[in-house]
């Protein structure tokens, strides 16, 4: 979200802080466990964490849309296409270079040049959600006006029938477009869902409690034949078992009730802010959240790099206490970065659009002079 765009919620930033935490996560554990050839003791986390990780960050980017989806469209896509681009094409550049070199060794300059230049229509490594964000708000911007059924109807379908047709653009838009929309299109129920939930904590906390058991029991128990034929390959990819959580429509519906699980959770934990000895662990999780771009433009480095130290050095042989220290690099690095970017003042423009990067000329929001937030 561009900064101005909306005023902080405390729940949805801790939901934020829950989701990329998540993320980095799975590249970690399952970077981890690719180089080593071995599954340690966080695999099992991840794997929990498939039906949900990304649906919640997706139903959470489309919440406050619906109050910046009628702007004219020179700063609505100044604010939602431009300003994507812009992190997009930086850390792009930023990932190749150090990508580069074992592609050129490979490839040949031509083929770095030609890999650089694809990532401007297939997405490059973990920079596809960052692509993907402007997609959906230029489409829900172009379909508005059409009943909001009839495009969650054609949504859940793409979602439903598995669409890989190896752009993933397109085989990510089909898989978690419905989440966006959803975030979109109910917004005000989902607000009034977790408000609901903050005042009733033991109605939370139970209804939680069986959600929980549901989504162990559709991750880890496998799919019987001929469902386990639909699950996608993909779903191996990110941490699947293939449990029944992967199996389409029970995909579907595991989506959305880990999403809204995480809505919950996140309204108890900000009811949690007001109590001392939880004040800081939320305060830092809510942090996070707010500066959730940051971390997600910036772990891949900080997350190679512990990964790569940690599995030659041979001081830990635990796989899963390795993967959780990458875990904790991937996201303190980027917050470190950070913070060095503030505190000196160099590199701005790592986490900041300049001026020259828009198009629209209004004044920045708060006074902020030439800069725009990455969030």
């Amino acid at each position: 979200m561009s900064t101005g765009e909306k005023t902080r919620v405390d729940w949805v930033d801790i939901a934020k802080g829950i989701c990329i935490i998540f993320v980095v996560m799975m590249h970690s554990v399952l970077g981890v466990e690719e180089d080593a050839g071995a599954r340690g003791w966080m695999h099992p986390v991840v794997s929990f964490a498939q039906p949900f990780r990304m649906p919640d960050f997706f139903l959470i980017s489309g919440l406050f849309l619906g109050l910046v989806i009628d702007r004219p469209w020179l700063r609505y896509a100044d604010r939602k296409i431009i300003h994507f681009a812009y992190f997009y094409l930086l850390w792009l550049t930023i990932q190749f270079l150090f990508k580069a070199p074992g592609i050129i060794a490979e490839s040949g300059p031509g083929g770095a040049l030609s890999a650089y230049l694809l990532a401007l229509v297939q997405p490059f490594g973990t920079l596809w959600f960052i692509y993907l964000l402007p997609v959906f708000f230029v489409v829900t911007r172009l379909v508005r006006s059409v009943n909001v059924w009839i495009i969650l109807a054609i949504a859940a379908a793409l979602e439903t029938v598995p669409i890989h047709t190896g752009w993933l653009v397109l085989d990510e838009f089909c898989s978690r477009y419905v989440f966006f929309f959803a975030g979109y299109a109910f917004a005000p129920v989902i607000f009034d869902l977790a408000q609901w939930l903050r005042q009733r904590p033991r109605t939370a906390l139970a209804i939680l409690g069986a959600w929980a058991l549901a989504n162990g029991w559709l991750v880890f128990h496998p799919a019987s034949q001929p469902f386990a034929a639909w699950i996608p390959l993909e779903a191996y990819t990110s941490g699947g078992l293939g449990g029944w959580s992967n199996v389409p429509v029970i995909s579907l519906l595991a989506g959305f009730a880990g999403a809204l699980a995480i809505v919950s959770v996140s309204a108890l934990l900000a009811r949690l802010g007001s109590v001392p000895v939880a004040r800081s662990a939320v305060h830092a999780l809510r942090w996070l959240g707010g500066h959730s771009i940051v971390v997600y433009l910036a772990f891949f480095l900080p997350m190679a790099v512990a990964r790569t130290i940690l599995l030659k050095s041979g001081v830990i042989t635990d796989i899963g206490t390795i993967s959780l220290l990458t875990v904790v690099s991937g996201v303190l690095g980027p917050v470190i970065l950070y913070g060095l970017v503030q505190w000196t003042g160099y590199g701005r423009f790592l986490f900041k659009r300049p001026q020259w990067a828009h198009i629209d000329r209004a004044p920045t929001p708060h006074g902020r002079g030439a800069l725009a937030s990455a969030e």
